[in-house]
């Protein structure tokens, strides 16, 4: 049983190795080549469009964090205006508190209307800023 195991393997072998050693026609080399060609063209056209795509990608994933700093960007300069707003407003409110009668009630009406002018204004800066 072995043996013709063995001799089995053996005659596969040869024809396997003649196999190999079989020269292709000039015609069977050109369509391999051309097939080859066409598979190579193939995988470049293939990889150039996966980079455009991922080069597309990356772009509009920077574009979204531009916008995300500006927005943040805005709204801290928002922040900060309408902060030092309402620090003005405080010591303009102080200020006031040093008058009396009709003068005192005009100084507190002209605080708060600066005060909310300025709030308006910084919204407006931000709405405008942001994109």
């Amino acid at each position: 049983m072995n043996m013709k195991l063995l001799l089995s393997a053996a005659v596969i072998s040869l024809f396997a190795l003649a196999g190999c050693n079989r020269h292709e026609t000039p015609k069977e080399t050109q369509h391999d080549v051309a097939e080859a060609q066409s598979e190579a063209n193939q995988q470049v056209a293939e990889a150039s469009k996966d980079a455009t795509e991922e080069v597309q990608d990356e772009k509009q994933d920077v574009n979204e964090e531009q916008r995300d700093v500006a927005s943040e960007s805005a709204q801290g300069n928002y922040d900060v205006a309408v902060a030092k707003a309402e620090g003005e407003h405080k010591v303009a409110i102080e200020k006031c508190e040093a008058m009396t009668g009709p003068d005192r009630e005009a100084c507190k009406d002209r605080a708060d209307e600066t005060l909310q002018q300025t709030k308006a204004q910084a919204r407006d800066l931000r709405d405008t800023a942001k994109p």
